[in-house]
């Protein structure tokens, strides 16, 4: 007998590690690495599932060892390849996971849901008997009816050897396996130009299905295609099945996520900068090099039509190609720009598909349908093969840091992928991060630049309106004068804004005048926010709602006020001041439902409203001709927050929203409103100067000790008991002194900024180091020795590089 080296689904510190099982003798035609098994584990009759992450032929064990055996094997096809278990093993060692949870996060959704195997005949010429009498009913057949019969079973996995019948796994639900009937001819043509005559003169219905079957040339046709196109009836259908002229049958089919038509469009000339830029990274693919190339590109220099290009000279080379974006639900014009360039070469992987959708374009991938894989942070994963080029657009984004377990940074799995597919990396953004900047200055990246606009059109003029003055003018703090004036002409002009706000709902919190008591949401430690389209408080961390209070729950006041700006507010004001303006608002609330962010943005572009108002995911990935004016209504949304990043958050943001305008013929203009006017931030986001902020914040940075100067490690804690989850956050820190170089900079332990959510208190600890030997060693015996503690609700985590000290 084999060995089987798998990896189980139990996600404990004590679990993750290979175990050994025996491969019985009438499985091992089915067993092979990289595929799901289901095995006993523990005492009892317990099964779980598991992966095959090796086989090992050769093998001694002691007297009277006995090893459990595989029950059951469910993939009968692998599911990941050498190159994605080698990843999960680097995954789970460099973000302090379990190597199962990193298994889990490479494959769909659906792949943890019940299944159907199905065994389908290809090859009708067998001489078998046995084999025969099994598909005399159907093509297609349940594999799980006959698995018990290890005489059956050795017998399909000899004729798939042979490439005589398929097996695949198809998922036993009907909210994801999609079927649809197909009619199959059993009679050649000449077959039913002999039987036409024969007819009836009244059998019109069946002379008119033969005619059909007469004239498509495929076998098979869509019973609904019959019934609406020909007028053919179902007991027609009947009738010619009764007389075996046809066999009714059940097919899945992929589900397409895109069915609307997408319009084709052709590689554009490039200008000077553009072709240096797309030539550097074709002699890398061409070479097979693998290199990190960082495009920093102002905003409309085109770094999108340089990607295309790029996945096409790898096309050229045999290769295929992986693109990211930061979220692809949001960014619907980039993967139209994709879809309508290599058609259905393409393949989309988001959140926003559907279960089904997202299985069936795994499958596709995985079969090697499709060349070409657009998706957001997940897509890393996607089992593409052969990888030519990865782009990672907008790299700077935070969306790329995954929050939870394995909280992995997208960048470096990607450079990860790279590495082992001798592929380059092209990292594109208009407002590169500080680590990505810093490394292409010591030439760990390639920095390849775009500094101008295509066609030459200049970057759109920035006017900054200090908030305070317009406060104390006019008492607005929503919009200014300038603002408005400008919304005003450009809807005259018939010309189109975006207003940005980066805080959705109606008002920020409700305060008592007569007490200050804020109300606060019962089970975490932050206020709750006004939304008026359901007349509700509601919490954007747990879902917590409750009514909006008419009398202050501490003092009895009725003196409740609404303070802050939320997206709705600010929609009912504008239309307030600007009664002809057409809003459409885009934010979490106006874009839950499938598909909604495209519809409102197809919708601002077929010009049914000339105001985007929006949080700030309208800032990237919007590129309509006729918007020339964007208006941010707080810049300080961001500027405020408690974290060493803010400042280079603000700058971006506020860089990317800009420019939205003017990337056409019309030139642009920009009002951002703000109380903070002369803050570097906002200063340099005016003129776009990305090079004057970089070198500013890197002294900042410097001379505070963080990254990328710094390494830097965040370690939470948390549990309903609060006193319980401090004592336990100090323990680990004292353990962490005593063992790390007295120059690592501990921060805390300290309660988080938020430190209650969802009625669990959290407690962390930062850490900042230059050369930690002894880091690692130390984090995976944290891992193992309070591992114990999650039997009790107390949970510790590991973040390595955070992107938010918060």
């Amino acid at each position: 007998m084999k060995l089987a080296e798998i990896i189980v689904d139990v996600p404990t510190m004590q679990t993750d590690k290979p175990y050994t099982y025996m491969i019985p003798k009438d499985l091992e035609n089915q067993i092979s690495v990289g595929s799901r098994v289901a095995v006993p584990f523990g005492r009892g009759a317990r099964k779980v599932q598991g992966i095959i992450v090796s086989i090992v032929e050769k093998f001694s064990l002691p007297d009277n060892f006995k090893l459990k055996e595989i029950s059951k094997v469910m993939d009968l096809n692998a599911v990941l390849n050498d190159e994605l278990l080698k990843l999960s093993k680097w995954l789970a060692q460099t973000t302090y996971s379990f190597r199962i949870n990193c298994i889990d996060t490479m494959l769909p959704s659906a792949m943890h849901a019940k299944y159907k195997r199905v065994v389908n005949l290809i090859d009708d010429n067998i001489n078998d008997a046995e084999i025969l009498q099994l598909f005399k009913k159907s093509k297609s057949i349940d594999f799980d009816d006959i698995d018990s019969d290890k005489h059956l079973v050795n017998k399909l996995m000899q004729l798939k050897k042979n490439n005589q019948v398929s097996l695949e796994y198809l998922v036993n639900d009907k909210a994801i396996s999609k079927k649809e009937l197909f009619i199959e001819k059993n009679i050649t043509d000449e077959q039913i130009k002999d039987i036409i005559p024969k007819l009836r003169k009244n059998s019109t219905n069946q002379l008119r299905l033969l005619k059909v079957l007469l004239d498509e040339k495929s076998l098979n046709i869509k019973q609904a295609e019959l019934t609406k196109k020909y007028k053919i009836s179902n007991s027609t259908i009947n009738t010619a099945i009764k007389n075996q002229w046809i066999t009714k049958k059940q097919v899945e089919i992929y589900r397409n996520p895109y069915k609307r038509p997408v319009t084709r469009n052709y590689p554009l000339k490039l200008n000077d900068d553009q072709l240096v830029a797309v030539n550097t990274v074709a002699k890398s693919v061409k070479k097979h090099e693998n290199k990190v190339f960082l495009l920093e590109g102002v905003t409309g220099s085109g770094k999108t039509e340089v990607y295309l290009q790029t996945i096409q000279k790898a096309l050229v080379d045999g290769r295929n190609a992986l693109m990211l974006v930061p979220e692809i639900s949001l960014t619907p014009q980039i993967v139209n720009r994709v879809k309508g360039r290599f058609g259905e070469l393409v393949a989309v992987l988001h959140s926003g598909l559907s279960k089904g959708e997202r299985y069936d374009e795994w499958r596709r991938i995985h079969e090697g349908k499709a060349q070409v894989v657009v998706g957001a942070r997940s897509a890393i994963f996607a089992p593409l093969q052969n990888i030519g080029v990865i782009i990672i657009d907008e790299e700077h984004d935070p969306s790329y840091k995954q929050d939870d377990n394995p909280r992995y940074q997208t960048r470096e799995v990607a450079k990860w992928r790279a590495k082992y597919n001798n592929c380059p990396v092209i990292l594109g953004s208009a407002t590169p991060s500080l680590e990505s900047r810093a490394r292409a200055s010591k030439h760990v990246y390639d920095l390849i630049k775009l500094p101008h606009r295509i066609n030459n059109q200049k970057l759109p003029a920035v006017s900054i309106v200090d908030m305070r003055e317009e406060l104390a003018n006019s008492g607005q703090e929503d919009f200014s004068a300038p603002l408005i004036n400008a919304i005003k002409q450009r809807i005259l002009n018939n010309e189109q804004v975006v207003l940005m706000l980066n805080r959705r709902g109606f008002s920020s919190f409700v305060m008592c005048r007569d007490c200050g008591f804020v109300l606060k949401c019962p089970n975490c430690d932050i206020s709750l926010t006004l939304h008026m389209d359901t007349f509700s408080m509601k919490c954007h961390y747990c879902g917590h709602e409750e009514a909006i209070p008419k009398i202050c729950a501490n003092c009895r006041s009725r003196k409740i006020r609404y303070y802050g700006t939320g997206t709705q507010k600010a929609q009912k004001e504008l239309l307030k001041l600007i009664p002809e303006a057409k809003v459409l608002r885009m934010d979490v609330d106006t874009t839950r439902k499938k598909g909604a962010h495209e519809k409102l943005l197809r919708r601002f572009g077929n010009h049914e409203a000339n105001i985007l108002l929006g949080t700030q995911m309208i800032a990237k990935g919007l590129d309509f001709p006729d918007v020339t004016l964007v208006g941010v209504l707080n810049a300080d949304t961001s500027l405020d927050l408690p974290d060493f990043r803010a400042s280079e958050r603000t700058f971006q943001l506020l860089t990317q929203v800009s420019g939205r305008a003017g990337r056409a013929e019309k030139s642009g203009q920009v009002y951002i409103q703000t109380f903070n006017p002369d803050n570097y931030a906002i200063q340099l986001a005016k003129s776009q100067n990305y090079e004057q902020f970089y070198v500013k914040e890197m002294g900042i940075r410097h001379s505070m000790n963080y990254p990328p100067y710094y390494f830097t490690i965040k370690i939470t804690a948390n549990g309903n008991q609060e006193q319980q989850v401090a004592s336990k956050i100090l323990e680990i820190s004292r353990y962490l002194k005593a063992r790390l170089n007295s120059n690592a900079i501990f921060l805390g332990p300290s309660p988080s900024s938020i430190a209650k959510i969802k009625n669990q208190y959290y407690y962390q600890i930062i850490i900042k180091y230059k050369n930690e030997p002894k880091m690692h060693e130390c984090l995976e015996f944290i891992l193992n020795y309070y591992q114990k503690d999650a039997q009790k609700g107390l949970y510790v985590n590991i973040d390595s590089e955070p992107l938010s000290f918060m």
